[in-house]
């Protein structure tokens, strides 16, 4: 509950740009904002790729579709993804998988997502080294109790591995189960190209949506800038596990479309408007999706 309480206090500090933001809303471009719903609507289905893409069996095409898009609703109850890897873990063991190597492919598809999000920047970073300013998206010394933070939690796993012997005997298990996975997957081509061609399609989509919306509000600022954008965004807050990034997920966008000099009030409106084509408007019929797999034991 920390970092949605921070941003709020931060969006209070600065209610005059986002109040701006919120006026600037008014003259948004109609084609643009549908071609960037449209953008969204080709994530499901990247999902739905990368999820098959990780698993040896053909899951059903149209109830692993309809699995993604329930998905984004439970995203929204549990932190950092939990959500929907809940229900995709669900949806794989009743289809049959055992639940060792529906884990296994969950991890893998995580793994493979992480990979295709990481490629995308790297690739952009080295295509537009000037684009992102990257002493703007962090405050002034934040970067060294970051790195401590994140090596302190490492250390703390590899103590705990080292010192409890049942897990990690359960951890080494879990290990062979996921490499055995991933080496029947890696050897059948379609399976291969799905896991990984969905995995850079899927943040690719999501790039894409940022962007159309940058369009539609006139961001003046190069399309491939709003993309480096949003993936530098959306890799820092992943280590903030807010439920469905809320209130992280804007106030990262709105820096990172700053530091590639977008201006404040606008990266605000293409931020809000982009959160609700891709959060606010799929909730309610996702969660209605959601609860239709449940009753009809799908899930």
């Amino acid at each position: 509950m920390l970092p949605p309480v921070l941003v709020a206090v931060i969006a209070a500090r600065h209610r005059s740009v986002l109040a701006e933001g919120v006026r600037h809303l008014g003259t948004a471009e109609w084609p643009w904002l549908l071609a960037a719903a449209g953008a969204t609507c080709l994530t499901w289905v990247a999902a739905a790729c990368t999820r098959q893409g990780a698993v040896v069996e053909r899951l059903p095409r149209r109830r692993l579709l309809a699995v993604q898009f329930a998905a984004g609703a439970a995203n929204h109850l549990l932190p950092t993804g939990l959500g929907a890897g809940a229900v995709n873990l669900r949806f794989m063991t009743v289809c049959g998988l055992p639940l060792a190597r529906s884990s296994a492919a969950l991890a893998l598809y995580l793994l493979a997502e992480s990979v295709g999000r990481l490629v995308l920047l790297g690739a952009l970073l080295v295509a537009f080294p000037g684009a992102l300013r990257p002493g703007t998206l962090l405050p002034e010394g934040a970067l060294v109790p970051l790195l401590a933070a994140v090596a302190a939690v490492l250390l703390g796993a590899a103590g705990a591995l080292a010192a409890v012997r049942r897990l990690r005997t359960a951890a080494l298990s879990f290990l062979r189960t996921a490499l055995g996975e991933a080496r029947a997957v890696h050897t059948r081509p379609a399976r291969a190209l799905a896991l990984w061609g969905g995995s850079l399609a899927f943040p690719a989509l999501q790039a894409a949506g940022l962007v159309l919306t940058g369009r539609a509000l006139g961001l003046p600022v190069p399309p491939a800038h709003m993309a480096l954008a949003y993936l530098a965004a959306t890799v820092a807050v992943a280590l903030v596990p807010t439920p469905g990034g809320l209130g992280s997920v804007e106030a990262a966008l709105v820096v990172a479309l700053v530091a590639v000099g977008g201006p404040a009030a606008v990266a605000t409106s293409v931020v809000l408007a982009y959160r609700i084509i891709t959060v606010w408007l799929p909730l309610l019929p996702g969660a209605l999706t959601l609860g239709a797999l449940v009753r009809l034991k799908v899930i």
